[in-house]
């Protein structure tokens, strides 16, 4: 793939997202009705209404689709370039009124995501980029943290698994752990340095993480499930053990607390 053809597909990222304010401005976070669907997660007209608005802004040509709305075509198996798309991660935070949702789209070539963008409606925050392009902060050039120990860091955990107490084992920890909602939003916000890293050991679905995964490695970041291993997208089963994102600069004190946090 080109520079030029990358350039593009992050403009359509871009363009995409921005489209799905229109659709957001018909709902107020906090008033949304919504139903379970077979799993238990909520699911909202707006998921399905913002899935169905990027399926038709979205692929061209020969790109195949997975998302988290739409029924599993096998036949993106078959596909060198694929969107792995979540129209609304952080349904319940959305449903609830916190401002810890957003829209994911990743483009995924040969299995590793080389574009992605995130936009949370309510914060009007959109946070995109790719391979060569770095990344872009409401279309401001953003860097990584450039913190080298977690010492004083900011690690965004999760809202759930922090009331479950699952995060417990860190009190007290030298660094800061920061519950939140969103898994995609958590990786753009450490994507721009707007915290330094993130990680979650309970499984996630490409979906989730697509997009986000993408935007860290745009930085020369790290991102990896978390026994260290480098996530293949488009794989039969999107299910993943969680996932692990952090500037280079913080490897080695990031791997050890998870390996903490896997072992608790």
């Amino acid at each position: 793939m080109t520079e030029g053809e990358l350039a593009s597909v992050i403009t359509r990222i871009d363009d995409a997202l921005r489209h799905t304010a229109s659709i957001f401005s018909r709902f107020t976070p906090g008033e949304v009705e919504a139903v379970k669907k077979a799993g238990g997660d909520p699911l909202t007209e707006a998921d399905e209404a913002v899935d169905k608005a990027l399926y038709e802004l979205l692929p061209r040509g020969d790109e195949a689709w997975l998302s988290e709305e739409s029924t599993d075509d096998l036949a993106r198996l078959n596909a060198s370039k694929v969107w792995v798309v979540d129209p609304l991660d952080g349904t319940k935070e959305f449903v609830l009124g916190i401002p810890e949702w957003c829209v994911s789209v990743g483009y995924v070539v040969d299995g590793v995501p080389v574009a992605g963008g995130i936009f949370n409606p309510q914060t009007d925050e959109v946070i995109v980029g790719g391979k060569g392009h770095g990344v872009r902060y409401n279309g401001t050039p953003a860097s990584m943290s450039e913190r080298t120990t977690l010492e004083g860091a900011t690690v965004l955990g999760s809202r759930s698994e922090s009331k479950r107490g699952e995060w417990d084992l860190f009190d007290g920890a030298s660094f800061e752990i920061k519950p939140m909602g969103s898994v995609a939003y958590k990786l753009g916000l450490v994507a721009c340095g707007k915290a330094d890293a993130t990680w979650t050991v309970v499984p996630k679905n490409e979906w989730d993480v697509a997009a986000g995964v993408a935007l860290v490695l745009a930085q020369q970041g790290e991102a990896y499930e978390p026994d260290g291993t480098p996530r293949r997208f488009n794989s039969r089963d999107p299910l993943m053990t969680g996932l692990v994102a952090h500037p280079r600069g913080l490897g080695d004190d990031v791997r050890g607390a998870v390996a903490q946090h896997l072992a608790s």
